[in-house]
């Protein structure tokens, strides 16, 4: 009403100056004259309207960007999935499993984690994770809850329900047109594995960004885990700054790996027989010398110290094994623990009362070593296994803090040739040195391998597409 009303009195007081311009203006064609003046009030009239539209929208004098559509959510079904490997292999698998249940539109039961592995850890998810800020960290992403529906929950207590294994790196037209018709027609779908189920690359860019959300702002450690992980963090930092060493030279590495550089007779018959004693690990001839000169091998606390001392680490500089107990103990350690007098773990590190609920839980144990490898000032890992990767990719989002990567081909070979006396100390540090110098976790595009994904580089130790706006 208010509109029509002004647009009367404006017609009315444009028409009245347009009869005063008229008749003072004899010589002029009235015609002429009355087709401005209508011009002239449309002209006006759309003015007005413009300026009234911006002022009520608050986009007077700006561009007004189109914000994204609420999420739609619909539920087609639940996914409950059993998690398999150890902290870090389990970690990624989860955020993954996130991913495809929220891409598919499918509830999530709170993840199950393994408790058939080798170490036996009895741990639920909410020992690890902080499972209130998983679920309502998400909410508006996808739906996570802690308990199924009374019939749903009886199918799994009377075993009914479908299970299967998804296959390996696989993308989401897979999970969209293989999983979903059968969460669907089943309802309940189970996956035996979570671990490598989604590919590396040619994913969407959303889905790829979300991973990394669920991973470094979603999936958090319970509360007493961060608390004291930051307790040992501070206690380093008191101190000045801290590398931590993932000397990955466990029992269980070298026996799965076949991996015996170092040891004794005695030694290697026991790794030996550990690994014919596990049947889930299949490969059991292994000839650890070739193994360990293509570079598969974790490198030994020998060649560890070495390969600190050439890369010019100060031996004023705190180490923290970031590690389980190393094999051989103390006359393993013996030269690293000579030259690094400050070399330390979380046990040295806090009071055993305070480690003691940890304790026999290697998962929470491996949560509190994440953390401190995270806050680092230097992370260098001796092998290339899940935790090294996932730590190297969350120190990348975190700003590509130092991560030191070797190249353990390279070492072993330069190594070898400084033991038998071909390269003098001066030699083979700077060769140390230059084969190290782009190995820092800088900036890098991964590498893609069409069709063979377990050569290409693994998303979770580069997310550059997580990275690229930072």
């Amino acid at each position: 009403m208010f509109e029509l009303k002004w647009y009367k009195v404006t017609r009315l007081r444009l028409g009245y100056l347009a009869r005063v311009t008229i008749g003072k203006l004899q010589n002029v064609r009235r015609d002429r004259i009355l087709l401005w003046a209508v011009l002239l009030i449309k002209f006006t009239v759309f003015i007005w309207i413009c300026t009234t539209m911006a002022v009520l929208s608050g986009t007077f004098g700006q561009i007004r960007v189109p914000s994204l559509p609420t999420r739609w959510y619909e539920n087609n079904g639940y996914l409950m999935v059993s998690s398999n490997g150890g902290l870090n292999q389990m970690r990624s698998g989860i955020c993954d499993m996130v991913a495809i249940a929220r891409y598919m539109n499918v509830t999530l039961l709170v993840p199950e984690l393994d408790k058939d592995s080798f170490w036996k850890d009895r741990s639920e998810f909410k020992d690890v994770f902080d499972v209130d800020h998983f679920i309502t960290s998400l909410e508006n992403e996808v739906r996570i809850v802690k308990e199924l529906p009374p019939d749903l929950k009886r199918e799994v207590d009377n075993g009914t329900f479908h299970s299967m294994p998804p296959i390996s790196w696989s993308n989401m037209s897979y999970y969209l047109n293989t999983i979903l018709p059968q969460i669907q027609k089943y309802r309940l779908l189970h996956f035996q594995k979570t671990d490598a189920r989604l590919a590396n690359n040619d994913l969407p860019l959303d889905v790829q960004k979300f991973r990394c959300h669920v991973s470094y702002n979603a999936l958090r450690f319970a509360p007493a885990i961060e608390k004291l992980g930051r307790k040992i963090v501070d206690t380093l930092r008191k101190k000045g700054p801290f590398l931590v060493l993932h000397l990955r030279y466990e029992m269980d590495m070298l026996a799965y790996s076949g991996c015996t550089e170092g040891c004794n007779d005695k030694e290697v018959q026991e790794l030996t027989r550990m690994r014919y004693d596990i049947p889930r690990w299949k490969e059991k001839e292994i000839n650890s010398t070739e193994k360990r000169e293509a570079g598969l091998c974790p490198l030994t606390p020998e060649e560890t110290f070495l390969t600190l001392r050439a890369l010019g680490i100060s031996k004023k500089m705190q180490i923290y094994v970031a590690a389980g107990d190393i094999y051989g103990g103390k006359r393993r350690l013996a030269n690293i623990a000579k030259t690094f007098p400050n070399l330390v773990k979380k046990e040295t590190l806090i009071p055993r009362s305070e480690l003691l609920p940890f304790q026999n839980h290697s998962s929470q144990m491996a949560a509190l070593d994440y953390i401190v490898s995270v806050e680092s000032d230097i992370f260098l890992p001796t092998y290339g296994g899940h935790m090294a990767q996932v730590v190297e990719g969350h120190r990348r989002f975190l700003g590509f803090r130092k991560t030191i990567v070797p190249d353990r081909r390279r070492l072993v070979n330069l190594i070898d040739r400084y033991n038998t006396g071909t390269l003098k100390w001066a030699r083979f540090s700077d060769l140390v040195k230059k084969a190290h110098a782009t190995r820092t976790g800088k900036p890098l595009r991964r590498k893609v391998v069409p069709g063979f994904p377990k050569e290409e580089d693994y998303f979770w130790s580069n997310p550059q597409e997580c990275l690229q706006a930072r």
